[in-house]
């Protein structure tokens, strides 16, 4: 099986990360999403930041931070996720973040929530935990 390749925000406010649930779910997770052919993972995470929460990111502040390689939520056993994480900012004129069609809500959390996180979401916390920027 193909793993998904997806782009994910690690945007970090007062020692807590945006996360987001989808409409009807309690599941969290990373606003983000699949590269679409001929995409850069640059490009995808802009996009889906976009899509998801309404953000403009700022390019120049994008860096990568890790991947995150893992089983892959809702999927058959054996599909993996390579999530690759990025730290960014918004550009200053863009909108605060707010839900858009697919999202529920945004939610600002800690390691503390990593129960209601997909195998991804759970690594991810504990990474940018270990990088010190979230409780």
């Amino acid at each position: 099986m193909e793993p998904l390749v997806v782009s994910a925000l690690v945007l970090v406010r007062d020692r807590r990360l945006l996360m987001v649930t989808a409409r009807g779910r309690d599941v969290l997770y990373l606003p983000g999403g699949k590269r679409e052919s001929g995409e850069t993972g640059e490009d995808a995470l802009a996009r889906e930041t976009r899509e998801e929460v309404g953000l403009e990111l700022d390019p120049a502040s994008v860096r990568e931070l890790t991947t995150v390689s893992t089983q892959a939520h809702g999927e058959p056993d054996g599909r993996l996720v390579h999530m690759t994480l990025y730290a960014a900012e918004p550009l200053s004129s863009s909108p605060p973040a707010t839900p858009s069609a697919e999202v529920g809500s945004l939610h600002w959390v800690t390691t503390a929530d990593a129960h209601r996180c997909p195998p991804a979401g759970v690594e991810t916390l504990r990474v940018v935990a270990g990088l010190g920027l979230i409780d």
